[in-house]
């Protein structure tokens, strides 16, 4: 049987473009097949109103590998990264925490909360660092299998070994800690003030159905520590244009490699013969052949959808109809008349940061409480960012965009009526919330976009919504993502493999997933 292409991606996300682009940049003729009008999964920018752009889904980047950017050249393709330096969180009290650039500012803004943490601050800042860094190695390890991990297995894991080593007891000691606690319990630890433990355990929660005092949630903070920005770790950008010209460029760099993209082409099902996989069957009926075919899809879609039961063994069917998944965010995207003013804001040009709607650990614990039982909180968490303070290519002249990540909705609510009264009810929540702290915010919008745990799943192809592809917990890390023995991007097909964001390094704009995949096939020699 004549082959079409040496390679097929099916889905045409971030981590799936990024799997192509080194593929084709080693040579390979590599096809990817998005379902969708547009490439990029969850990382798109869209205009959904006139002029106006919204990164639906993913809004800020960090996590995104720096090796990638290096070795797809990505800034030659459209990558522009805008530091985000500020952050502002206001307090039910009418007082607010703030971050600055400038480490000086920062201490003495602490410093109106607490002493003690002002002057512990930059130590902590340093664990932190340190513990990143401690972390970073194991981002670029194709896990492997613990119950065979071969020699090369065997030299990760003493490498990695060695590097925990080196770190000296305190940081280890730290690390350990951050690995099993709570994000409250962790940061309690250090700072006094309810306040600094609320803005910053917001990154313990983000993409999980766990509150801030539950155990693991500390190691959900580190992951979202990890990322780096022009080599600084811990710094958070957005991309000029919206979070999609991130998945535009991996796309340019792609292309200028040779991948073939088709965007409009869902794929129903991944040919398989005799155990292994041949190509692909599209839902209009035609068949794409290829010698490897790689799943950029979640892990759900990825063996049980795309691929027949009976192709797999018992154990691996059940590891991933055990994988969690738990959707827990949703997303309002916002156009706007002009700036929200926000009662307790002094300085606007906190404006150009993020906004978090977090003002103590009580208010994240209640969001949480609320959201158990398919349900959404009442009063959630919200992380706020307007692209257009320092993007105005995003919105018309004077007008603006605003970004709203929140925690916690379900993706079951029943009890709010069919899925557009449970869409109305739960952005009836968001709109209330801000309006709290930015009382003329409602006045100001032209146009409002809602999105569930439902909708991502229905519109991006993400299970329940989790917008990390299944959720990061520690029995869902490393060799254990997407479940033991399959951790390597191989799967029990032969020349089938994954490479989506559930499997390692996990979730967010990181691309790694898919470099790490392609990196397994080559090594395979496929």
């Amino acid at each position: 049987m004549k082959k079409d292409y040496d390679a097929i991606v099916v889905g045409g996300g971030h981590n799936g473009l990024t799997a192509a682009a080194y593929l084709a940049k080693a040579g390979r003729k590599v096809l990817v097949l998005e379902k969708r009008y547009l490439v990029g999964g969850a990382a798109v920018s869209e205009e959904i109103y006139p002029g106006f752009k919204y990164s639906v889904c993913s809004y800020v980047v960090s996590l995104l590998r720096p090796e990638i950017i290096q070795e797809l050249e990505l800034p030659k393709h459209g990558l522009h990264l805008l530091p985000m330096d500020y952050s502002f969180t206001p307090m039910d009290n009418g007082d607010y925490l703030a971050t600055y650039p400038d480490e000086a500012t920062t201490h003495e803004e602490i410093r109106r909360h607490s002493r003690r943490d002002a002057d512990v601050y930059h130590e902590f800042s340093n664990m932190l660092y340190a513990l990143a860094y401690a972390v970073k190695p194991i981002l670029n390890y194709i896990p492997p299998d613990p119950a065979n991990p071969g020699l090369a297995g065997l030299q990760i894991l003493s490498e990695f070994g060695k590097h925990l080593q080196s770190m000296g007891k305190d940081k280890f000691h730290w690390l350990t800690k951050i690995l099993t606690m709570s994000a409250y319990d962790f940061l309690a630890e250090w700072f006094e003030s309810d306040i600094m433990i609320s803005s910053i355990g917001t990154n313990g929660i983000i993409g999980t159905m766990l509150g801030i005092k539950s155990p693991g949630t500390a190691y959900v903070l580190l992951h979202h520590y990890v990322g780096e920005l022009d080599g600084a770790l811990t710094a958070w950008a957005s991309q000029k244009g919206g979070t999609g010209e991130v998945s535009n460029a991996i796309a340019s760099a792609a292309k200028s490699f040779g991948v073939e993209i088709r965007v409009n082409t869902p794929v129903s099902q991944v040919i398989v013969k005799k155990g292994r996989a041949i190509g692909v069957a599209l839902e209009n009926g035609d068949d794409i052949y290829a010698n490897t075919v790689i799943s950029g899809a979640d892990p759900d879609i990825t063996f049980r959808k795309l691929i027949d039961e009976k192709e797999l063994p018992t154990e691996i069917v059940e590891a991933i109809d055990n994988f969690k998944y738990r959707g827990s965010s949703g997303k309002v995207n916002l156009s706007l008349d002009g700036l929200p003013e926000f009662t307790a804001m002094k300085d606007k040009s906190l404006l150009q940061g993020m906004i978090l709607i977090a003002p103590s650990t009580d208010f994240m614990e209640q969001a949480y409480d609320d959201a158990k039982y398919d349900d959404f909180s009442k009063r959630p968490y919200l992380e706020i960012v307007i692209p257009t303070t320092v993007d105005p290519t995003m919105a018309p002249p004077g007008k603006h965009v605003m970004s709203i990540f929140v925690q916690y909705a379900s993706y079951n609510m029943p009890k709010y009526g069919n899925r557009d009264q449970q869409r109305e009810a739960f952005g009836k929540a968001v709109l209330d919330t801000l309006s709290d702290y930015a009382p003329n915010f409602r006045d100001l919008i032209l146009h409002t976009q809602i999105r569930t745990p439902w909708d991502i799943e229905d519109e991006i192809g993400l299970k329940q919504g989790n917008i990390f592809g299944g959720e990061l917990t520690l029995d869902q890390l490393f060799f254990f993502r997407p479940g033991l023995g399959i951790s390597n991007y191989r799967t029990p097909i032969k020349n089938y493999y994954q490479c989506g964001s559930g499997t390692h390094p996990g979730g967010g704009v990181t691309g790694g997933p898919g470099r790490l995949a392609a990196m397994r096939i080559l090594k395979d020699g496929n």
